[in-house]
């Protein structure tokens, strides 16, 4: 693997090591642009050898990211096959030899026209084995340097998109983050691949190490990393490079490796790659997998175009976990300029700018407008509070209107406990004056007495309760049937008097609203005193007058009062409840309008219609207090 350092590639270096291979596991291919085919009579075939198993989250990952991107460029007019070489599990020149027949008799009638090969040993395997498996196919490789490829003698047909790590950019981002660091310790596995990163680690390092006390932590059990780990002194910079095995034989994915190593370390863990963030390490100087993904996406796609290609350089960056910083309390400020944090929070300001200065504009251009809703507002409370004592006004006058209609009958009902009382009081005194008075017959007429005087008593006050004048709505919640037989009572002796029969009927439960009783009381009244007055006409025996209640399927109560007078012409039906609107000639034509504004005060409606019979039926409903 090559190496840039002071400017200059480190060829022989890396001609003695194969580190670079673990760059394959960056390997993920993003967006190109879509191009025309060129392969004439039928879809092109591209064939994508993975070194490892699909337990290598990069190289699955980085296959995944080729195939959405190819079929996007050509519009799902591309056959793309992948393979899995298990070259570290299975590294024997007997397995080697029998996937190289297996392919070959596979693809023996579906030949790749662009084969890419993933890491080292997939590049290794195709060259040798290109003429059976893919012949004329054009090979395009990835995941290693430009100076492992001369070391291999790769054939000059064969296009690379080569990735350069330099481990020693990494230490100096770690030597930025932590200026007092002291200590210096470089961990990697036992694997072949695992030594010669070690090995490249103590050439490229040997002069920037002097500053540290420097210690390789190497051929050790995944057990004896995490304990080592946990115990390193604080003013420590680790480096950790590759686990592929560790000193059992065991196999890992060196990302998982690293992740038990740095849950526990007693400081910083940094590394070469990018798979190796959100997996405990600080970060490191990569490749990006967006810059080496649209680097061999150029190539492959320029390849089954049948464009000429050559080998380029993917470039290399700083990448850095936000969390791990916040970890370590490490300064953001004192990372390489230009380096990519992943996982930060943004704050506010930064996430949500454009958005905070559209609000501020809004609040402000608004601020006018909410102090004219302030004030509008203001004025219509005003409104509504003088709307509010107006219609008390007219409540007060339209009962004031009532009691006068009633006053005759109400006279003639109030005379009758009164003369009772007068009779039984001149009977007592005459019992009184005898030598032997009945006392038990004038216990009797005293209990008549107060009996009449309770009458009158009531009549009175039925008489105050509508002279009396409020200045606020009461609100209450009240049964309505309780309502319907007290306005029946006042308005019986008036009954009585035109001999007229009022009957109720209707739901016999409580009904219980929410409202002003006495207003409600009011609407009933005026409906009565109308229906009254519309079967003066009507022969006395046929003088009807019903009441009547029922439940809506809204949780709603509809009370009708029904008369069998002549009814309401139908097109008069419409302007009953308008102002002043009258058919009798003594009329004030507001006892129906102060109705309904009493009914729509309460979030009721009230309505007028005629009965098949022919009289006239007044309806409203109050939504109830209670949902049933």
């Amino acid at each position: 693997m090559g190496r840039v350092h002071n400017g200059q590639v480190r060829a022989s270096r890396f001609t003695r090591s194969r580190v670079a291979l673990c760059c394959l596991l960056h390997v993920i291919l993003a967006a190109t642009p879509a191009v025309s085919m060129e392969i004439v009579g039928r879809v092109p075939r591209m064939l994508i050898l993975y070194p490892y198993d699909d337990r290598i989250a990069a190289t699955t990952a980085a296959g995944e990211a080729v195939r959405t991107r190819l079929l996007e460029a050509t519009a799902g007019k591309i056959d793309i096959f992948s393979e899995f070489l298990d070259l570290s599990r299975f590294p024997e020149k007997t397995h080697v030899d029998r996937m190289a027949r297996y392919l070959t008799d596979k693809y023996s009638d579906r030949r790749p026209d662009v084969v890419i090969a993933l890491g080292e040993e997939s590049a290794s395997f195709i060259v040798t084995n290109r003429d059976a498996i893919a012949p004329g196919a054009q090979i395009v490789v990835t995941g290693f340097s430009s100076s492992t490829a001369r070391a291999m003698r790769l054939p000059s047909d064969v296009v690379g998109a080569f990735n350069e790590y330099d481990i020693t950019k990494t230490l100096e981002m770690a030597s930025s983050l932590q200026p007092k660091a002291r200590h210096l310790f470089i961990i990697g596995g036992s694997a072949d691949f695992d030594r010669a990163w070690l090995a490249t680690a103590r050439a490229d390092l040997r002069g920037l190490a002097k500053d540290y006390e420097t210690t390789y932590l190497e051929d050790l059990t995944i057990d004896e990393f995490v304990e080592r780990a946990a115990h390193l002194p604080p003013d420590s910079i680790v480096l950790a490079l590759t686990i592929f095995r560790d000193h059992t034989g065991r196999n890992f994915i060196p990302r998982e490796a690293i992740k038990q190593i740095s849950a526990t370390a007693s400081a910083p863990v940094y590394g070469p790659y990018p798979t190796y963030i959100d997996y405990g390490i600080v970060g490191g100087n990569m490749v990006t997998f967006e810059s080496l993904g649209l680097t061999v996406a150029d190539l492959a796609v320029d390849a089954i175009a049948g464009k000429p290609i050559a080998s380029v350089d993917a470039p290399q960056t700083y990448i850095a976990d936000a969390r791990q910083l916040k970890r370590w309390g490490l300064s953001e400020d004192k990372l390489p300029p230009g380096t990519i944090q992943w996982f930060r929070e943004k704050t506010l300001w930064e996430e949500h700018w454009v958005v905070i200065l559209a609000i501020i504009a809004v609040i402000a251009a608004q601020g006018v407008v909410i102090a004219g809703l302030l004030v509008e507002r203001r004025r219509r409370r005003a409104a509504e509070l003088e709307s509010r004592v107006r219609l008390l006004e007219l409540v007060h006058l339209n009962q004031s209107a009532t009691a006068g209609a009633l006053t005759a009958s109400i006279a003639h009902e109030l005379n009758q406990p009164l003369g009772a009382i007068r009779s039984n009081a001149e009977a007592a005194e005459l019992l009184l004056r005898g030598d032997r008075p009945d006392l038990k017959l004038i216990q009797q007429i005293v209990a008549d007495i107060l009996d009449d005087d309770q009458r009158a008593g009531d009549i009175i006050l039925r008489l105050r309760g509508l002279l009396k004048k409020r200045s606020e709505i009461d609100w209450q919640e009240f049964d309505l049937n309780e309502v319907i037989h007290s306005a029946i009572r006042i308005l019986h002796p008036e009954a009585e008097r035109r001999n007229i029969l009022v009957s109720s009927k209707g739901v016999t439960q409580k009904l219980q609203v929410r409202a002003d009783k006495v207003h409600i009381q009011q609407v009933i009244l005026n409906l009565a005193t109308n229906a009254m007055d519309a079967m003066l006409d009507v022969a006395a025996t046929e003088r009807r007058l019903v009441v009547q209640t029922r439940l809506t399927q809204e949780s709603k109560v509809e009370l009708s009062i029904s008369d069998t007078g002549r009814g309401i012409p139908s097109e008069k039906l419409a302007g009953v409840f308008e102002a002043f609107y009258t058919t009798k000639t003594t009329g004030t034509g507001l006892g129906l309008p102060i109705a309904r504004m009493i009914v729509e005060a309460y979030a009721g409606k009230i309505w007028a219609d005629n009965t098949p019979e022919g009289g006239a039926v007044f309806r409203f409903v109050l939504p109830l207090a209670r949902s049933r």
